[in-house]
């Protein structure tokens, strides 16, 4: 099985890339949102860790940004019990998914929690800032402290580039991503 995980800055199109593969994805983000809809352990253990901003089930993530916002460790404090989920959901999909030729991780921490593989063929995402700013803007619940939050705990983006074996330019065109991919696929398979 070839691991190809996509790497990038936050709102670069790295979910909209995965899904143009073609392959199984992984993708965190979806998995860390049913993990706060759905799963009653992690929402205990967050609030005996985060007691004054989580008292919710199903997990608010106004709680979640709240917390986040209110000072630095909250953050890392959320991750570290979320993560542990998280690796858990991955290795069940990789198992699901064993007989496939491709998968495709979409982790955004991927190397910050060293869940990378050494043979992982690393796709970064590349999007022009104004147009990641743009797309950020549309989300719901948007908030630029948030945002920086977030930024601050990842590695930069120079170190996953010149990391990554490969990078899609990304212009959120089907057409134009199509083709990069198919670059990428003829050059591993």
């Amino acid at each position: 099985m070839i691991r190809i995980a996509l790497v990038g800055d936050i709102g670069s199109g790295k979910s909209y890339v995965a899904k143009n593969f073609g392959y199984p994805v992984f993708n965190a983000d979806n998995e860390v949102g049913r993990i706060y809809k759905k799963d009653r352990v992690v929402f205990n253990k967050l609030k005996k860790v985060l007691p004054k901003f989580i008292y919710s089930f199903p997990i608010d993530k106004k709680e979640i940004t709240s917390a986040i916002l209110a000072n630095n460790s909250n953050l890392k404090k959320i991750i570290k019990v979320v993560h542990v989920e998280i690796k858990k959901k991955m290795n069940t999909f990789l198992k699901e998914n064993k007989s496939k030729k491709i998968i495709i991780l979409d982790i955004p921490l991927l190397l910050e929690n060293k869940i990378n593989k050494k043979k992982d063929i690393l796709v970064f995402v590349q999007s022009k800032k104004k147009e990641v700013l743009k797309r950020l803007r549309k989300r719901p619940n948007f908030n630029t402290k948030l945002l920086n939050k977030f930024r601050n705990i990842q590695l930069s983006l120079d170190y996953k580039r010149k990391r990554s074996h490969f990078i899609i330019k990304n212009n959120f065109t089907n057409k134009f991503i199509k083709k990069e991919i198919r670059y990428i696929l003829k050059h591993i398979l």
